[in-house]
């Protein structure tokens, strides 16, 4: 779709515009069912798919009504977020994590954050257990509960607001069209390349993962077969992997707010 016919959209008396709107919703419906299917891999087995699609629709309708065609912003890509973030408000409501589980997790986050903030480099299994005051058994049972988490694994990255303490989240960056967050501070550019970056910067079988997982859409299961492990062995590393770049992440959007 041309950001001629996005403008024609916005531009459009009441009555065309519903029906513009409609024909815009049938375009882009493959892309709500292709973001809630990522999503749902992840989930336990009692979310349903056709939930994730519903609550989907309703972030491409928000992204239809908001997208400004003037921003140099592709409409796919800023829709594609607007989904995603519609899923996961409504899966954060849901909070399928036991709190024990989700504290825990937040404490394995600080503690990769922390020591590879320290050591300059990956922080090995045996660091972080040590860190964490447990065994790497237990330590691998806690990245099995990360699954629950790690969808959310670009989300609540960042800090706006005037309130001290205040954590927004990376959809914050991109919600309102009419900002200058994501053009001035935060724009999609950097952002690829900071997350580029940071993957350099992980263990070679985390990038693997990664790869594999994001960029050829190979299911855990079908990864395994390719590593020769176990799928639960490929979801520990896929799971250490988000942890890391969710701190490398947080660090940078630190620094960059005043």
């Amino acid at each position: 779709m041309s950001q001629e016919e996005l403008r024609c959209w916005h531009d459009a008396p009441p009555g065309e515009r519903n029906a513009i709107r409609g024909r815009l919703i049938e375009k882009f419906g493959p892309l709500v069912k292709l973001v809630a299917t990522r999503i749902i891999r992840k989930l336990p087995p009692q979310i349903e798919l056709g939930d994730l699609i519903n609550t989907g629709v309703l972030g491409l309708i928000d992204a239809i009504d908001k997208y400004d065609p003037d921003r140099d912003i592709r409409f796919e890509t800023y829709a594609e977020f607007r989904i995603r973030g519609a899923i996961l408000d409504e899966l954060r409501t849901l909070d399928w994590v036991p709190r024990s589980i989700r504290q825990r997790l937040n404490k394995l986050e600080k503690a990769y954050e922390e020591l590879e903030a320290t050591l300059g480099r990956s922080a090995a299994d045996e660091e972080v257990a040590e860190k964490m005051g447990i065994s790497n058994d237990d330590l691998f049972g806690l990245l099995n509960h990360a699954n629950g988490v790690s969808l959310i694994s670009l989300d609540d990255l960042g800090m706006r607001g005037n309130a001290v303490g205040y954590r927004g989240n990376y959809q914050d960056y991109i919600r309102d069209p009419n900002t200058e967050d994501i053009v001035e501070k935060l724009n999609l550019h950097e952002i690829k390349g900071l997350v580029a970056d940071a993957i350099t910067k992980i263990p070679e079988n985390e990038r693997m993962v990664l790869s594999m997982y994001y960029y050829d859409e190979l299911t855990m299961k079908e990864i395994g077969v390719v590593l020769e492990i176990t799928e639960s062995r490929v979801s520990q590393i896929h799971n250490k992997a988000v942890l890391r770049l969710r701190g490398k992440l947080k660090r940078h959007l630190a620094n960059s707010n005043p």
